[in-house]
């Protein structure tokens, strides 16, 4: 059996002397691994690049064969990537996040397309960190742990919204706070789609969503902790605050 789509190359890894088993997140047919014969050779490893956008021809004898990828380039992504610190460590958060949460061979076209317009804005610094929160924001609602940021959870209003509640993941009004005001995850402007986003709010930002990626999605995974990269990338961007 056999089909054909294009994706994003996530990993890749050297099997035995000459060939690599790659992962890759596909439109159609969501993460899927395989076999790259040559895939080591001066030809094809250049190809094979984190990020890359390739066109992949998988067979197997069995659907439940991890099969053989034929690659072809549709688009490198490196130069962008090499643009910068930021761009980089950005490229390593998001295959380092899809290739740990997403599960093997299930679609997820509106995720891919939103990953695919995300990475086309790599080395743009100026918009791509509230590009990749509201990607991170996307990831979560993909995946069932959505959050609800249009209206208090404790008085109902839909102004004055500053917070979320960590053990809900709905907003919560300054009013509504109280004296669990400390105990709350911050709610900036840009987390709605709203204001200018400066990094400190992209910042804060992060810091939710970054709750919610370890103590919710990754918890139901089996209480693994979030990628490295994503901690890396994170750092290097609040060193620009």
């Amino acid at each position: 059996m056999d089909w054909r789509d294009h994706g994003i190359l996530l990993t890749k890894r050297r099997h035995g002397e000459t060939a690599a088993i790659i992962e890759v997140f596909t439109e159609e047919h969501g993460r899927h691994a395989g076999v790259v014969r040559g895939g080591t050779s001066r030809k094809i490893a250049p190809i094979l690049q984190p990020g890359a956008q390739i066109d992949v021809l998988w067979r197997a004898r069995l659907e439940e064969h991890i099969g053989t990828f034929q690659v072809e380039p549709l688009r490198s992504r490196a130069a962008a990537a090499f643009s910068g610190r930021t761009a980089l460590a950005g490229l390593n958060a998001v295959v380092a996040l899809l290739s740990f949460c997403l599960p093997e061979r299930e679609p997820h076209p509106s995720i891919y397309k939103q990953t695919e317009q995300l990475m086309d804005l790599l080395g743009q610094d100026e918009i791509w960190p509230l590009a990749y929160l509201r990607w991170e924001l996307a990831l979560l609602e993909e995946l069932g742990f959505g959050l609800d940021l249009s209206v208090c959870a404790v008085t109902g209003a839909r102004e004055g919204l500053v917070y979320v509640s960590p053990k809900s993941g709905r907003a919560v009004s300054a009013g509504g706070a109280g004296e669990w005001a400390d105990k709350l995850l911050p709610l900036p402007p840009c987390l709605r789609g709203e204001g200018a986003a400066p990094d400190a709010e992209i910042a804060a930002g992060l810091q939710t969503t970054g709750y919610f990626l370890e103590h919710r999605l990754a918890s139901s995974l089996g209480h693994h902790p979030l990628p490295e990269a994503r901690v890396r990338f994170v750092d290097q961007f609040t060193r620009r605050l």
